[in-house]
């Protein structure tokens, strides 16, 4: 509980499956020993989003939960209207973390402060992360109180620490609680303690201004008494409050000169009080070395805003003055050392006619009168590390303050902060200083529209509220709508003589050329995100070329990094607003060849890997694959990488390949686009949950095949839509794309093309029980892959024709195929198609009643399906194993496994897998004599298959129910429904009717 849900038996963790059960199994175990409602833990598990479902779905769970928990100290019991969770001592972290903390409690009661800090940070040890881990959202405000519980004792156990004087070993933890907990009073009193005693009170002061702002902003409310009581203590030096007197403090040298440079404060500063919080201690408190710090960022970011607003927030601090330069960095004359350090020695009264002619003996006379002073230095704009040493000072008392849309990483012992854009709410407060927050009240839809179009760069936003300011007729919604088309959005961001084009061309023309078409196209490509390695093929150079070039427009601010994906491969973005700039520059650059040219690159490297995938791992289903001119191959190291893990490679690209291949088909790049579009449908590892968005690419890919009259590309991309159909449920669909891609494939003589879409009409007929048909289809899929000599699309024909077979109780008919099946998957080498040719045979033995080869097969198939790794065939595995189970007599068994593989494919938004989990889920608890599971869980199954219009899965489910309905008694509704469903298989000739008809 107090970390992840979880339940250990000894060192063994139990599975307990997703994050539902795991939130079911909690909230009984916060209540242990008390009686639950099934509506309560409805609403604690779901809240206001509860299916209809609910209350079938927790007794699905508790039966789960029970076979996993066995007889051991802990058990459910059914006590209406709910369960009861009975718990041993000492089973539960939360029972062991509570009795250590009242240990520790009466410890320090007693003076035993030794024996009440070890007590205490036992209790603390409990902790293994968040509390309640692992469950979403599900009893948050149970999270809320155990976490309150653990800083109490955290404060509790550091109250005894500074008894016995540990302050030296408490001050870097109390640092960062404080940072974490910064509005939480008694920790910022603890560290404050801990500052004073160590003899820095100038720290402890600034910590308290800190907490003061920070109280002030964050709840809106001021230090309470005790932490005022600690701040004067502080400044009065009282050591009967705080213990330990600090060191004197040296004074500061008397002022000669008092400069003060800095440009007028930003009136309406938002969206920084984190950068605040945490640079102003840095620039306040006394140090051995001048700070120096750093902050980076994009043009437009508003870098400078933040180190002047920094700069007057700490003027008391630098009495002797505040210096402050333009660098220029990013324009085509730069400030030099020697015009900069002429303009401080003048404010530091030294009048040019006595200063030194060289450089050096200027930085030399700046550094010696800032020796003695306490002054801050903001340098703003600084094009490098060379540009910015002359002007370090090195006195202690000073500071140093500096901006650019480099990192400037080579600064020595540099303080590094990268600006990035505000957020959401902080740019409509923004925009609503400059237009008028009642104007963005009024049209809040088309200020959010604003801002986002905006990308949310401060630059931006301000100057689009400028042209609102200046065009009082426009509303806020005629703006947004300008701002959409992307063609002109930069036109619009410009008011006088600010412009975002201006800002970001500053930094696009300091780079080289190698980078600046680099930067180009990434602009023309304008995916989500990318994979450093992608600059390979778009720029055209070696992957080492490439990752220099990455780390130029990083330096230069110009990209960002992103994450790191699954693979280990970091990936990037660029800001909308500096793509729209890149593809304004790659259309103004670059030739339409060039740009053509360096897109296919980047969509041929993605269809070299897919193609690489299915050579290495055979999927065991006909694929398309035919051309692939387009392929452009893949630096071997990243390949081996990516490789390794298709499925996590593919996850992390999928939204990259999305718009990219819509993009892509918008330029008209028929043949790439096709060839990859196509290749993708037909990847067994695409990522479910975005085949609606890869459906929308599909449509536009197809666009571009007609536009160019690629036939062949049209008939490729008809089949890709189809597989899309298929996989989400939507056989009809399939079934109308598949005919019209067969119509194409035989007109230009594509027999290749033919078979395989025969055997996916053959696959969709049987889903939608057009049986006859199918095995029309196969039969004919069957002969042309044998005359192609294409053992994967044989496999996979006969495998399906095999499953047709047995659904009309042609048994021989399905061992021929079968053993048709197995033949070609072992001379491809597919461990996949074997393994579900294993299945498929034994589902065969268990329609015959011949249970031990059946069980024997299924588990056989599961291991061999669970070292390849799939998710949803290993749930379509181990419902096989299950149906023998429950067959043999043992179903309580399969329950876990069968829950679990109904969340995989709901996970998976396998609508037709789902309906058959439900379904023998249901005849689990039918055997198990759980009626009303066994109606809710067989009830949903058949909804689910009348709403893909699957009619012999929802009549199977039928007799089954009509077998629940018989057992509580009622004839006459059992006998009305099994002679629906016999009506149902003798109308699709199923071999359910053969059966039926000999009782």
């Amino acid at each position: 509980m107090l970390g992840p849900v979880e339940v250990w038996d000894g060192d063994r963790r139990l599975q307990l499956g997703g994050p539902k059960p795991r939130a079911l199994l909690a909230a009984l175990l916060l209540q242990a020993g008390q009686v639950v409602s099934v509506d309560r833990l409805v609403d604690l598990i779901w809240g206001e989003h509860a299916p209809g479902t609910a209350r079938g779905q927790i007794q699905t769970y508790v039966s789960a939960l029970r076979q996993k928990l066995g007889d051991r100290t802990a058990s459910i019991e059914t006590r209406p209207p709910g369960y009861l969770f009975r718990l041993g001592d000492n089973v539960l972290d939360v029972q062991l973390f509570e009795q250590l903390a009242a240990e520790g409690r009466q410890a320090a009661r007693a003076e035993r402060y030794q024996d009440a800090a070890g007590a205490l940070r036992a209790a603390e040890a409990q902790w293994r992360g968040p509390a309640l881990g692992g469950i979403d959202d599900a009893l948050y405000v149970d999270a809320a109180r155990l976490t309150e519980l653990r800083l109490s004792v955290l404060e509790e156990r550091i109250d005894a620490e500074l008894i016995l004087g540990r302050q030296a070993e408490l001050v870097a933890e109390l640092t960062s609680l404080v940072a974490a907990h910064p509005t939480r009073e008694r920790l910022r009193g603890q560290l404050m303690t801990t500052l004073y005693r160590l003899g820095r009170a100038p720290e402890a002061l600034a910590s308290y201004d800190e907490g003061r702002q920070s109280l002030a902003e964050g709840l809106g409310i001021d230090p309470g008494p005790h932490l005022r009581a600690l701040h004067q203590a502080i400044l009065l030096d009282d050591a009967t409050v705080l213990g330990v007197a600090p060191a004197g403090l040296r004074s500061p040298a008397p002022v000669q000169v008092v400069p003060a440079q800095l440009p007028a404060d930003v009136p309406a500063f938002v969206g920084r009080a984190g950068l605040v919080a945490r640079l102003t201690p840095l620039l306040a408190t006394k140090h051995s070395a001048p700070p120096v710090l750093v902050i980076s960022g994009k043009g437009g970011v508003g870098k400078s805003a933040a180190a002047v607003h920094l700069g007057h927030r700490v003027t008391e601090t630098y009495p002797d003055g505040q210096l402050f330069a333009d660098l220029r960095g990013t324009t085509s004359t730069p400030a030099t050392t020697a015009e900069v350090l002429s303009r401080f020695l003048r404010a530091l009264d030294v009048p040019y006619p006595a200063q030194p002619e060289s450089t050096q003996d200027q930085v030399d006379l700046y550094r010696s009168l800032l020796a003695r002073r306490r002054v801050l230095v903001v340098l703003d704009d600084a094009r490098d590390e060379q540009q910015i040493r002359p002007l370090l000072p090195g006195g202690a008392g000073c500071a140093v303050l500096i901006t650019s849309r480099r990192r400037l990483a080579g600064l020595a012992l540099a303080q590094l902060t990268s600006l990035d854009v505000l957020d959401t709410e902080s740019a409509l407060e923004l925009l609503g200083s400059v237009v008028g927050a009642e104007r963005v009240a009024a049209e809040l839809a088309a200020a959010l529209e604003i801002v986002r179009l905006c990308g949310l760069l401060p630059l931006a936003v301000r100057t689009a509220g400028a042209r609102l300011v200046t065009r009082r007729h426009w509303s806020l919604a005629a703006m947004a709508e300008r701002l959409a088309d992307e063609h002109g959005r930069l036109d619009e961001l410009a008011a006088g003589d600010v412009e975002v084009r201006a800002s970001v061309g500053l930094s696009y023309r300091s780079l080289d050329p190698q980078a600046q078409q680099a930067f180009r196209r990434l602009g023309l490509l304008g995916t989500p995100d990318f994979a450093g390695w992608v600059v390979a093929p778009l720029a055209d150079v070696p992957l080492r070329d490439a990752e220099d070039v990455l780390e130029r427009l990083l330096d230069a601010q110009l990209i960002d990094s992103a994450a790191v994906d699954a693979t280990g491969q970091m990936r990037y973005r660029l800001h909308e607003l500096l793509r729209v700039f890149a593809a304004e520059c790659a259309q103004a650059h670059d030739t339409a060849a060039e740009r053509a040219s360096a897109f296919s690159r980047v969509l041929g490297s993605w269809l070299w890997l897919i193609t690489e995938t299915g050579s290495r791992a055979p999927s065991g289903e006909p694929e398309l694959s035919g051309s692939t001119d387009s392929a452009y191959p893949v630096d071997a190291r990243v390949a081996e990488l990516l490789l390794a893990d298709p499925a996590a490679w593919l996850e992390a690209e999928t939204p990259a390949l999305i718009v990219a291949v819509a993009r892509a088909a918008r330029l008209d790049l028929d043949v790439a686009v096709c060839e990859l579009a196509t290749a993708l449908s037909f990847a067994r590892l695409f990522v479910a949950n975005r085949l609606g968005d890869w459906h929308a690419a599909l449509d536009a890919a197809l666009g571009a095949a007609r536009r160019a009259g690629n036939q062949q590309g049209e008939a490729r991309l008809l089949a890709g839509l189809s597989q899309i159909h298929y996989s989400m449920d939507r056989f009809e669909q399939a079934r109308e794309h598949q005919t019209a891609a067969l119509a194409m494939f035989r007109q230009t003589g594509d027999l290749r093309g033919e078979a395989v879409v025969l055997s996916g009409l053959g696959y969709a007929c049987r889903e939608s029980c057009l049986l006859h048909e199918g095995l029309d289809h196969l039969a004919r899929s069957v002969e042309l892959f044998e005359r192609l000599g294409d053992d994967l699309g044989l496999g996979a024909a006969a495998r399906a024709a095999a499953a047709i077979h047995l659904e009309l109780g042609d048994y021989e008919d399905a061992w021929q195929q079968l053993d048709r099946a197995m033949a070609a998957y072992s001379r491809s080498g597919s461990r996949r198609g074997q393994a579900l040719t294993l299945r498929t045979r034994s589902t065969v033995h268990r329609a015959l009643g011949d249970y031990a080869p059946a069980a024997e097969l299924a588990a056989r198939a599961l291991e061999m399906l669970r070292e390849a790794g799939e998710p949803l065939m290993i749930a379509y595995a181990t419902q096989a194993v299950a149906k023998v189970e429950i067959r043999r007599g043992h179903p309580a068994a399969t329950l876990p496994s069968l829950v679990e593989a109904l969340e995989v494919c709901r996970s998976h938004f396998d609508r037709y897998g789902e309906a058959l989990m439900l379904r023998t889920i249901g005849e689990v608890h039918l055997a198990e004599g759980q009626l009303d599971l066994a109606e809710a869980h067989l009830a949903q199954s058949i909804a689910l298959s009348e709403e893909i219009r699957t009619p012999l899965p929802a009549a199977r489910a039928a007799r089954d129910l009509s077998a629940v309905l018989a057992a509580r008694g009622d004839t006459h509704a059992a006998e009305t429904m099994l002679k629906a469903a016999s009506e149902v298989f003798s109308r699709h000739g199923a071999r359910e009717s053969k059966e039926l008809s000999k009782h």
